[in-house]
């Protein structure tokens, strides 16, 4: 499911205080500038991406797993094993 701003919108909007380091801060103005868009929305925009992309990784490792458990081909269990040690630990 993809939400849109207008979707997260959709229920009373709760307010948050966030403090950006400046180097961050002025990206995100620059973003909100040339989509004429306001910063706000940017900011909401990210963290929806963020969020979906946490999400696509955590299910990606759960898939990866499940095939770990059902292959028994010892090269396949290698290779998803890596692959898993990978996105856990980092390259």
């Amino acid at each position: 499911m993809v939400y849109t701003y207008t979707m997260a919108t959709s229920a009373k909007a709760i307010r948050q205080s966030v403090s950006l380091p400046p180097p961050l801060a002025k990206r995100v103005k620059a973003l909100a500038k040339s989509q004429k868009v306001s910063s706000n929305r940017i900011l909401v925009e990210l963290v929806e991406t963020g969020l979906r992309s946490k999400e696509d990784e955590r299910r990606k490792f759960f898939e990866l797993a499940d095939l770990l458990s059902k292959t028994t081909d010892t090269k396949e269990q290698h290779e998803l094993k890596e692959q898993l040690a990978r996105m856990t630990f980092g390259e």
